[in-house]
């Protein structure tokens, strides 16, 4: 399996990657106009038709046979389910749910007031929203259930306090959702499931659609329709953030293990063809095993195909100068997953500033936070890590700022507030503080 093999010491150096990669954003994060418009009819035609328009949506692209009363999945269906798990996985389900709780309780922000020496009092207090909905991808026509993602949202959520937890997600093509969707959704505690999918599905949530009532946040990773149909409901309800197509940089050392470093590559590109993977190496003798164990691993893959592609036309093998370098670089990509296969990874740490979630040391392989470890595999793409990061327990939380002013603290700062109101011309803003100035009326009247 080929990919872009460069020396950063060379003429160019690493620039025709970073090339290829502003080519990849432009894909991954512009769903072009007519997906947009298209995802506007869709988004339009649930607003105005509701429970009608999904259930046309659901025949005419998921389940030929589509039937109303497959719609809705209450608490009965989904603990049925959950009894139907096979036991072994029901168990891995449930320590990879006790690890997220745990990482999640860990970052829950909390409420606080702050009072001042003249009395006055400031704060914030942060509330859960009442209703929230999770975007599950059936992933290949419900034959690859994406069930981490689920966990994934629901926990944060749960954590947050959400009082009520819908999920969405497309049934295959008999009507049925995934019963091991269903039976997590049933592990987790959910109100209740709703088999629905793509951009129809976004809408429903944020529109409502028969017993589907509107929620106040949308969280889950999705397909380029999910992403566009995110972003134009985005506003009238919270949504997560808008994830492109999955990526991974590895920095590696003399030390590295190539049947480790081929391995882990693989484990992004066999995403879809838009998945990315580069490895920085800064030893050249690397280079040649890497390659060998690309081709070999890559072809007994089940998505041998799509993982071929991917690292075709995204992938890279980058030979650096240093782990400076490798780290400079890594920076500038900002990467969704941020391996550090070296022998010191600790000392690296001071010198990233950018990527989703970074992946300590030969033990710590990506997929192990894809699913178990406990941070959040909601991650932000295409180098918006550099100004954004992961799904947490605040995407389900409202806050409100609370200001009680002291009579002393108003009145003193009444000059300053008119001074200031008055240089943005506002007149109104300014009298209404320096009332605060005035004595108390004593008259009674």
């Amino acid at each position: 399996m080929p990919c872009l093999l460069l020396d950063s010491s060379a003429p160019g150096g690493a620039d025709p990657f970073f090339a290829r990669l502003e080519e990849r954003r432009a894909l991954g994060l512009d769903a072009g106009s007519a997906v947009q418009e298209k995802t506007r009819t869709i988004l339009e035609a649930v607003r105005t038709r509701g429970l009608e328009a999904v259930l046309e949506y659901n025949r005419l692209h998921d389940a030929p046979a589509f039937r109303a009363e497959q719609f809705y999945l209450g608490p009965e269906a989904l603990a049925g389910a959950e009894r139907a798990l096979q036991p072994e996985l029901r168990a891995a389900l449930l320590r990879a749910a006790e690890n997220i709780r745990a990482f999640h309780r860990e970052q829950k922000e909390k409420s606080w007031l702050s009072a001042r020496p003249d009395g006055t009092v400031l704060g914030q207090i942060l509330r859960p929203v009442r209703r929230a909905g999770l975007y599950v991808p059936g992933g290949k026509a419900g034959s690859a259930p994406l069930v981490s993602s689920l966990l994934m949202t629901a926990i944060p959520a749960q954590v947050a306090g959400v009082e009520e937890l819908i999920a969405v997600s497309p049934p295959g093509p008999d009507g049925a959702v995934n019963p091991v969707i269903l039976g997590a959704a049933g592990l987790l505690g959910l109100d209740g499931l709703y088999a629905c999918g793509s951009a129809w599905a976004i809408g429903a949530l944020a529109y409502g659609a028969g017993p589907l009532k509107p929620v106040e946040v949308i969280a889950g990773p999705g397909n380029i329709w999910v992403a566009a149909a995110k972003r134009l409901v985005s506003g009238r309800v919270g949504v997560d953030l808008v994830a492109g197509p999955s990526e991974i940089a590895v920095i590696a050392d003399s030390s590295a293990d190539p049947v480790w470093l081929a391995a882990d590559m693989l484990s992004q590109a066999e995403h879809d063809v838009l998945a990315g993977a580069v490895c920085l190496l800064t030893d050249k003798a690397l280079i040649a095993p890497l390659q060998e164990e690309l081709r070999r691993q890559g072809a007994t893959l089940p998505r041998a195909a799509e993982a071929a592609e991917s690292l075709a036309r995204w992938g890279g093998i980058i030979l650096v100068r240093d782990l400076d370098e490798a780290c400079a670089l890594a920076n500038r990509m900002a990467p969704e997953h941020l391996e550090l296969m070296c022998a010191h990874p600790w000392e690296l740490l001071p010198r990233l500033r950018a990527a989703g979630a970074i992946f300590m040391g030969r033990a710590s392989a990506e997929a192990l936070g894809d699913y178990y470890a406990g941070p959040n595999h909601v991650l932000p793409t295409l180098g918006t890590a550099a100004f954004s990061f992961g799904l947490s327990a605040r995407a389900f939380m409202t806050g409100s700022n609370i200001i009680c002013a002291s009579r002393d603290f108003a009145a003193g700062a009444a000059a300053d507030v008119a001074r200031l109101a008055r240089l943005e011309g506002l007149e109104a803003h300014a009298r209404s503080a320096e009332l605060r100035a005035q004595p108390p009326d004593t008259s009674g009247k």
